[in-house]
């Protein structure tokens, strides 16, 4: 009987060694043949959608209907706190102030800025969420939908986040506007609000903060800038990180840049000291739509550490020149388990997909 079950002790020993082997061989081959993407972009419950870099959130989307638009938050920068914020830190009728945000004060008459209008902007589908090694992107179709509820435009928006070195990054974003079927054309109405907006942290802030306005031809503080044209914009300052007795100051910033191929570049800007800058393309005169000339606006962030650096910006300015458009298309027949694919436009040089 004893060797009974010395011969059971073995054998099952024999098959727990046996299937070890077999669970570390499957292991290193999934080792070997799954390569971890750098970027990704993560959906999650509530109408949100993380888009992150090395497993570390640089920015979220919100879209839910409890909201009058969509909007991202946090829009984290290299130390991981939020270099933007919701509202404005001393008045409430500023919460339509969602940290980044769409949103133009007079689109055919109708206010879709404010709060205080019924006209809302929906995001009605996505078309893609793409990962990748050098940018993850997010490709969703919007709908702007007057105080009766009636559509009268609609934006593809297609956002990519871009990994740049010491823990930086940017976020590239093309918008495209055209009327939706069955309406003629829509129009921008001229207004120093819109399109994209961001509200900065407080602590950025030239008035309730450390912080300072620059722009690209060497302008500094609201007063300097206010309604010029430029190629980029920054706001940087002081940012508080950690807790407790770990607690300290570092500096961090965003630029905000214009594409030169974008029209009326360089844009105007409409900027503040108590924290927001805005490119505004419809300041001086209102722009009309059609479905034959749809507009499409092409702008980018850079998250960045340090103070703001005249020379990196240039560089990053001309890096983003030389980056091609985003094209939604429907999947080849080889793509498969997808409705829509997004990618970059290839060069004249460059295969076709």
């Amino acid at each position: 009987m004893g060797s009974t079950k010395r011969t059971c002790v073995i054998s099952v020993y024999w098959q727990c060694v046996a299937a070890t082997a077999v669970l570390a061989a499957t292991q290193h081959a999934w080792s070997q043949e799954f390569t971890i993407d750098r970027c990704e972009v993560i959906p999650l419950p509530e109408q949100q959608v993380s888009l992150q870099i090395d497993g570390a959130e640089k920015l979220r989307w919100h879209f839910g209907a409890q909201y009058p638009r969509p909007f991202f938050f946090p829009f984290n920068g290299p130390s991981g706190v939020s270099l933007t914020r919701m509202g404005h830190p001393g008045a409430q009728n500023h919460d339509h102030h969602r940290s980044v945000w769409f949103a133009h004060h007079s689109v055919n008459g109708t206010n879709f800025w404010s709060d205080t209008t019924k006209a809302t902007v929906r995001q009605k589908f996505w078309f893609r969420y793409r990962d990748g090694q050098d940018e993850c992107i997010m490709a969703t179709q919007l709908g702007w939908f007057d105080e009766t509820g009636k559509e009268i435009m609609e934006q593809d928006l297609v956002v990519a986040l871009i990994p740049l070195p010491d823990n930086e990054h940017a976020v590239e974003f093309q918008l495209t506007l055209r009327p939706p079927s069955g309406v003629e054309n829509v129009t921008l109405d001229e207004t120093n609000f819109g399109l994209l907006a961001v509200r900065v942290s407080k602590t950025l802030s030239e008035y309730f903060g450390g912080g300072q306005l620059s722009d690209s031809e060497g302008n500094v503080n609201e007063k300097s800038i206010f309604g010029k044209q430029a190629r980029w914009m920054d706001y940087c300052g002081p940012v508080v990180v950690g807790q407790n007795a770990t607690r300290h100051v570092v500096s961090e910033g965003i630029t905000y840049f214009d594409h030169p191929k974008n029209p009326r570049y360089p844009t105007h800007w409409h900027v503040r000291q108590d924290g927001w800058m805005g490119a505004s393309f419809t300041m001086n005169a209102l722009h009309r739509i059609d479905m034959q000339n749809p507009l499409t606006l092409r702008y980018l962030l850079h998250a960045h550490s340090g103070a703001y650096d005249a020379e990196k910006a240039a560089r990053l300015h001309s890096a983003f020149a030389e980056r091609t458009e985003f094209e939604i298309r429907k999947p080849h027949p080889d793509e498969k388990h997808r409705q829509y694919e997004i990618q970059r436009i290839p060069r004249a040089n460059e295969p076709l997909r």
